[in-house]
């Protein structure tokens, strides 16, 4: 399914890359339980600017980092990178909103999120 009638991985899978690489960190790294916890991440923005395409069966790596720490959202901007390259196939970042599980309304990151997140931060991300 990766490859569409062109012969490289349509356009729409690479956001997919995007919001399975940033939920596995957020599960991983335990910056929120978003299956059983309180809180929720919904995706608020997404952008993706593609350089090269890439097709099956190159081996792919997304690589992550947080560029943004706000009140209640992160930003994380995310590589696509094909098999052993180092300039990436495709680039671009992922809004997510921290919310009330219940009501889905936007809430402040706790503050062990936030210091989870600034482990993957560049620069100065903070409000």
């Amino acid at each position: 399914m990766d490859n569409d009638p062109f012969r490289h991985v349509n356009n729409a899978n690479y956001l997919s890359y995007f919001d399975t690489a940033v939920t596995y960190c957020e599960i991983t790294e335990g910056i929120a339980d978003l299956l059983n916890g309180p809180l929720q991440c919904v995706v608020a923005e997404v952008m993706c600017r593609y350089h090269h395409p890439v097709a099956f069966p190159d081996r792919l790596s997304i690589g992550l980092r947080v560029a943004r720490i706000g009140g209640s959202s992160v930003r994380f901007e995310l590589g696509v990178f094909r098999n052993e390259e180092q300039h990436a196939a495709a680039e671009g970042y992922f809004v997510h909103v921290f919310v009330d599980a219940a009501t889905l309304r936007p809430v402040p990151i706790p503050e062990p999120a936030r210091a989870k997140l600034r482990q993957f931060a560049v620069g100065s991300q903070e409000d």
